[in-house]
C-alpha cells in the first residue's frame, strides 16, 4: 500500500465503496488523515464498517471542513448530471479528484524520481499495461504494475527510484487527476467509447489528450483521426514526442508491418522483433500494442535486443485474444474483453475461419461496423439481448444460431469447427458487446468460455471431428 502522507491531519470525504475505493479510504488513513466514506449502497457502507472506517452520511456533512472529495471513477462529474456528492463538493468550494490524482502527489511529495508510465486509449491499453511491465520485468526491473488493470492504484508498493511504476489510466480517472505528469505518457488510439459519461467525442478525446499533454515523453498512436491531431498538437508544441502505427511506417517512433516491428531513427530504421509466429502477439492491434511496448521501454533504457527477446515470452492478457484450448486444428480464443464493435475487429482481423461467438448487451451502432470481416466468419453464434439485432445484421452474409447459453454456443461451435476442412479453425468469443445481461463483468464471461472450450477440445480430442 502507498499511504498518502501529504493530506496528513487533515479530513478527507470518500464516496464510493468498491475495491479501488476501499483501498483508498485505508491509503488516507495509513498516511494520517480522518476519513468519512459513504456510498450509495447500504452494503458497500457496512463492509466499510466492518473495516473499521468512518461512515458518515454525506449528504448531510459540512462539505466545507474536508481538504477534498475523493471519489470512485464511476462517479459522473458532468453526464448525464453531475452526481449529488459531486454538487456538494463543488459548492462548498473543495476538490473533487481520485486516486490516481492522491498516487501522483503523493509521488511527487515523497519520491518524483520514481519512473512512472501512464496508458491510456479507447482500445489496447490494458495489453500494452501488461506488455510494458512483463518486458521490463523479464529485463530485471523492479515493476509495479496497476491502476484500471488489476490492482488499484494506491494498491500497490511504496515509491522508490528503484521502482517503475506503469499504470492504466481510463478516461474516468484522467478526468480526477488533474495534476497527471507521467514521466512517459501512452495514448493508444481514439474512438467513440463512454460518450454517456463524456458528452461527446470531443470532450472524451480532449480529456484523454491530458495524458501526453503534460508528460516528459509522449508516444501517441497515429491511426485514428484524433489521436493523430494529438500527435501533431505535440510535436508542435515541441516537447519529445514518439509516433506509433500499426497501419505502416512513422517519421519517427516505433510502427509495425507484416508481422515485423521497426524503430524509426534519424531517418534509419531497424527491426526491432518478428511477431509472425507469436500466439500472443497475433494481428495488427499486437503491432500497435508492442509499438507502443518498444517505444516506452527503450526510453527507459533497454536495449533493442533484450526488448525483443522478452516479447517473445510474453504469455498474453487475460481475455484479450487468449489461446485457452485446443483440439487439433481446431483453436479456442477468449476474446471477452472485447466489449464494443471497435475492440471486436481486432479478434475477426487476427484469423481467417472463424466461428465466432458474440452477443450480450448491446452498445450503440450494433456491428455493422464489422461488415469487412463478415468473409472471415464461418457462422456466427449469438447469446444474449444482442442475439436478435445480431442476427439481422448478419443475415444475407454469415449464417448465424441464436443460443440460450454460452455453453450451448461453445459446444456447437466446436462441433461445427472440427468438420472444417482448413488447416485452421477458430472458436472465437469476441462479443461486441457487454457482458451485464448474463453475466457480472467481461470477466466471468471470459472464465465461463475457458471452461465450456477446455470440456468441448475433450469432446473433440476423444471424438475427433465426427
Amino acid at each position: 500500500m502507498i499511504p498518502i502522507r501529504h493530506l496528513a491531519g487533515k479530513e478527507v470525504a470518500l464516496f464510493g465503496l468498491g475495491g479501488s475505493g476501499l483501498v483508498t479510504a485505508r491509503a488516507l488513513e495509513a498516511g494520517g488523515a480522518r476519513v468519512d466514506v459513504w456510498d450509495d449502497n447500504e452494503a458497500s457502507v457496512a463492509t466499510a464498517e466492518e473495516y473499521g472506517l468512518a461512515a458518515i452520511d454525506l449528504r448531510e456533512a459540512d462539505m466545507s471542513r474536508y481538504a477534498a472529495l475523493v471519489v470512485a471513477p464511476g462517479v459522473p462529474l458532468t453526464h448525464p448530471t453531475p452526481h449529488w456528492s459531486v454538487e456538494r463538493a463543488r459548492q462548498a468550494g473543495i476538490p473533487v479528484i481520485g486516486d490516481v490524482e492522491l498516487f501522483v502527489n503523493e509521488r511527487e511529495a515523497v519520491c518524483p524520481e520514481a519512473p512512472f508510465v501512464a496508458i491510456t486509449g479507447t482500445n489496447g491499453k490494458s495489453t500494452t499495461t501488461a506488455l510494458i511491465s512483463h518486458v521490463l520485468k523479464e529485463c530485471g526491473m523492479d515493476v509495479q504494475m496497476g491502476g484500471n488493470i488489476g490492482r488499484p492504484v494506491l494498491d500497490l508498493e511504496e515509491f522508490s527510484e528503484d521502482r517503475v511504476y506503469v499504470v492504466e489510466v481510463s478516461s474516468y480517472q484522467i478526468d480526477l487527476a488533474p495534476s497527471l505528469v507521467p514521466d512517459i505518457g501512452v495514448m493508444m488510439n481514439l474512438s467513440p467509447d463512454h460518450l454517456d459519461r463524456h458528452g461527446n467525442m470531443e470532450n472524451y478525446a480532449s480529456i484523454k489528450e491530458r495524458i501526453v499533454k503534460a508528460a516528459r515523453l509522449a508516444v501517441v498512436g497515429v491511426d485514428d483521426e484524433f489521436s493523430a491531431a494529438i500527435a501533431q498538437r505535440r510535436a508542435e508544441s515541441g516537447e519529445p514526442v514518439e509516433l506509433i502505427s500499426c497501419l505502416g511506417p512513422v517519421e519517427f517512433g516505433v510502427y509495425a508491418e507484416d508481422g515485423k516491428v521497426f524503430e524509426v531513427f534519424d531517418e534509419e530504421q531497424v527491426v526491432v522483433a518478428d511477431l509472425s509466429s507469436s500466439n500472443t502477439l497475433r494481428g495488427s492491434h499486437n503491432g500497435q500494442n508492442a509499438s507502443a511496448a518498444v517505444a516506452v521501454c527503450a526510453a527507459l533504457g533497454l536495449e533493442l535486443d533484450e526488448i525483443a527477446a522478452a516479447l517473445a515470452t510474453f504469455p498474453g492478457l487475460a481475455h484479450r485474444l487468449m489461446l485457452v484450448a485446443e483440439a487439433g486444428k481446431v483453436l479456442f480464443v477468449n476474446d471477452s474483453k472485447a466489449t464494443n464493435a471497435e475492440a471486436a475487429a481486432h479478434g475477426l482481423a487476427a484469423f481467417d475461419r472463424i466461428y465466432w461467438i458474440a452477443g450480450g448487451r448491446p452498445k450503440a451502432g450494433g456491428i455493422s461496423s464489422l461488415k469487412a470481416y463478415f468473409p472471415k466468419i464461418v457462422k456466427a453464434y449469438l447469446i444474449g439481448e444482442a442475439a436478435e439485432e445480431f442476427e439481422q445484421e448478419l443475415s444475407g452474409s454469415v449464417e448465424a444460431h441464436k443460443f440460450g447459453s454460452l455453453d450451448m454456443a461453445v459446444e456447437a461451435a466446436a462441433r461445427d469447427a472440427a468438420r472444417d476442412k482448413s488447416k485452421e479453425a477458430v472458436v472465437l468469443l469476441s462479443p461486441a458487446c457487454a457482458s451485464f445481461d448474463q453475466f457480472k463483468s467481461f470477466e466471468v464471461r471470459g472464465d465461463a468460455f475457458e471452461r465450456a472450450a477446455v470440456a468441448a477440445a475433450k469432446m473433440l480430442n476423444g471424438e475427433g471431428a465426427r
